[in-house]
């Protein structure tokens, strides 16, 4: 039930507000988006009548009523109790999926730019490259002090953070509610921001089959341990999760060709991801996959700039690829491209990376780390860290390495697996999974913890 008040909402600030006074789904209905759904239905009522905010509230024991709330996008007012939520209604867009569901648009400005770059060739046949698109959200009351810049990984773009295969809202509408200011990028020679043939490196595309494997439907194929846990890919039905299904073919029509050397894409990215940071001040870092270095590397070139790192399954493990093959990578150790350490290293080869002793967990791998005594990263070891795994994933046989890595060279953060958040069933691709915002209102929990 919803119904206008004037303002005795806690935390509240305008003069008739929105209240929820309760929603409730059966058991056997719930995970499903149907709650999603009614609260969806409250706060367009009261758009509708002019509010500008929603209040609800829930018992300070309620652990499951608090976490819902945080979910929906909705801020504490009072004591984890009372709950707000922006709904200004010259703000809001909607936009229509293939899949015919909406998905709301919580901004108040959508801007872009582009960042970095340079000319090359002769004369008038000269182009610009490693130039890099940025996309800016602002919400309607802008509450958090620093941005959030989202880094996409390999094959994808932007599009990762705006909106769901299935058309539910993306991470983007989850932090502008919560009052942030998010920037999204295309990398570098990918999506907006132009592949030069003259002056950039082939490009690899990602077939079908692996998107399936890795990502939609990995408890098809068991190809790791952790892998018959997923259940989080969007979708009903045998075929779910693979070519085919309309929420596959949705997701898989957004993916792009990637430039194939590591070395160039994180190159590229530092430089430009750098001219981000001198542009638009301190902010906060969050990177997925491919992508995860870039959060090492940019924290290395401007350490003052980077308030925190949110490295979802960042790319490793450190110097040699693990699941999905077994090549050398990451000669830097969690990157392919030079961080500063202390001592400092001129080579890679200076790591010495050797074995570390086996775990007890057959279903995780063995890592590989510096050997004693260990080079440290002095310009991370003063920024926040989060590092996620989620239950099902690829990463979570080998993204504890990345954590010992860091541990080891003297940088402390948090390492978190998914489930022991009791947020379950998470593959890879968890931005766009049906439970994205319950992993948002995890990402929004730490960073209201530990950024300052």
């Amino acid at each position: 039930m919803t119904k206008i008040l004037p303002n005795v909402v806690d935390g509240c600030e305008t003069g008739s507000v929105g209240d929820l006074e309760g929603w409730y789904v059966v058991p056997d209905k719930r995970r499903r988006g149907v709650g999603r759904a009614l609260v969806d239905a409250g706060q367009e009522w009261a758009r509708r009548q002019g509010c500008t905010e929603f209040g609800s509230d829930a018992a300070i024991d309620n652990d499951a009523g608090i976490t819902a709330h945080r979910a929906l996008g909705f801020e504490e007012t009072y004591s984890g109790v009372a709950f707000r939520k922006l709904l200004a209604a010259c703000v809001v867009a909607v936009i229509a999926s293939a899949t015919g569901v909406a998905a709301q648009r919580a901004m108040s400005t959508r801007d872009f730019f582009f960042v970095g770059g340079k000319y090359v060739g002769e004369g008038t046949t000269e182009v610009m490259t490693g130039q890099m698109y940025v996309e800016v959200l602002r919400p309607a009351r802008v509450t958090k002090r620093y941005p959030l810049v989202f880094f996409h990984g390999a094959g994808q773009t932007a599009t990762n953070w705006i909106t769901t295969p299935d058309g539910r809202p993306g991470w983007a509408d989850y932090f502008l509610n919560q009052g942030y200011v998010v920037y999204l990028v295309d990398q570098p020679a990918r999506g907006r921001s132009a592949w030069r043939p003259s002056a950039n490196g082939p490009l690899l595309a990602v077939p079908v089959g692996t998107v399936e494997l890795r990502f939609t439907a990995p408890e098809k194929y068991n190809a790791w341990p952790q892998a018959k846990l997923h259940t989080q890919w969007p979708g009903d039905g045998a075929g779910k999760g693979r070519r085919g299904d309309p929420i596959f073919d949705q997701f898989y029509a957004s993916q792009v060709e990637s430039l194939a050397s590591a070395v160039e894409t994180q190159s590229l990215v530092q430089s430009a991801g750098a001219a981000l940071l001198d542009k638009i001040g301190p902010s906060i870092v969050v990177t997925h996959s491919q992508a995860g270095p870039f959060g090492w590397l940019l924290a290395d070139a401007r350490p003052s700039s980077v308030k925190a790192i949110l490295a979802i399954e960042p790319n490793g493990p450190p110097f040699q690829n693990a699941i999905t093959g077994d090549e050398k990578a990451r000669a830097w150790g969690i990157s392919d491209v030079p961080l500063t350490y202390d001592p400092p290293v001129k080579d890679a080869g200076e790591l010495k990376p050797v074995r570390a002793d086996a775990g007890s967990d057959p279903a995780r791998v063995t890592c590989w780390e510096q050997s004693a005594p260990a080079h440290r990263l002095p310009k991370l070891q003063n920024i926040p860290i989060l590092i996620v795994a989620a239950e099902a994933s690829y990463h979570a046989a080998y993204d504890h390495c990345t954590s010992r890595y860091l541990t080891q060279a003297g940088v402390t953060h948090t390492f978190t697996r998914l489930e022991l958040e009791g947020i379950h069933g998470n593959g890879h691709m968890m931005m766009l999974e049906k439970n994205n915002q319950a992993i948002a209102g995890y990402l929004a929990k730490w960073l209201t913890a530990h950024v300052r």
